[in-house]
């Protein structure tokens, strides 16, 4: 039988500019009373990782260009705000009081760009709000590189962020980077239990471990197949 399990890493610090994600990935395992293994998945919460590489903005340091400044009462934001969204947006789609759905420059489809100032700390009392990290895959990749030098194991990295999804109430976890596992598996060609071929089946993979890991409600998690399956994840 297998059996996948989630483990939320405890002792996990306030994150800041420049932290090592690497160190605080495993001195929580470690506090965890784990060791890392093969095909062990590590997910991280989008805040850690966007603290982390500095992608905490103070709005003082916002102008905001007309549009923005347009925009700021259609929706009720701060024009500094808009400004912010503007920028990490290809595309406005749709705007309504209290927010404005915009296509990211990464390609999501999002409201106000995952932008916000939730559990961001502002110490000196300058209004600050959160991005999502530069490149995702990347900063995944880049994790996964430094465990496995530091740790001998081949493990995969996700990043995963709350969305809102179309014509449904309630957030749910979704992957924005991923290394190490596959973001999507793609059953098309393959029967299904009735030797029926699928023609349109494409898993979410890593969306799917993402969402379950979100429910653990903490800023870092493991997701791990039972003894010896834990090699078998799609590659």
């Amino acid at each position: 039988m297998t059996s996948i399990s989630l483990t939320a890493l405890p002792g996990i610090p306030r994150i800041k500019a420049g932290d090592d994600l690497a160190t605080v990935v495993l001195d929580g395992v470690a506090a965890a009373g784990l060791t890392l293994a093969n095909g062990d998945v590590l997910v991280l919460a989008q805040k850690i990782v966007s603290k982390a590489e500095g992608r905490l903005i103070a709005l003082d340091t916002v102008t905001p260009s007309a549009r923005a400044q347009e925009l700021a009462p259609q929706i009720d934001k701060d024009p500094r705000l808009v400004q912010l969204i503007l920028d990490e947006s290809s595309e406005v789609l749709r705007i309504r009081t209290g927010v404005i759905v915009v296509a990211h420059r990464l390609g999501y489809v999002l409201a106000n760009a995952g932008i916000d100032a939730s559990n961001v700390e502002s110490e000196d009392g300058r209004e600050r709000v959160l991005l999502l990290p530069r490149d995702p895959d990347a900063s995944c990749a880049a994790l996964r590189t430094e465990l496995k030098a530091r740790s001998g194991k081949d493990v995969a990295v996700v990043i995963n962020d709350s969305f809102g999804r179309a014509w449904r109430r309630g957030t749910a976890g979704i992957a924005i980077g991923a290394a190490g596992l596959p973001a999507l598996v793609d059953l098309r060609g393959k029967p299904d239990l009735f030797g029926r071929v699928l023609e349109v089946s494409i898993i979410g993979f890593a969306d799917e471990i993402a969402a379950a890991a979100t429910s653990s409600a903490t800023p870092i998690s493991v997701t791990r197949k039972t003894r010896p399956l834990r090699s078998t994840w799609p590659r």
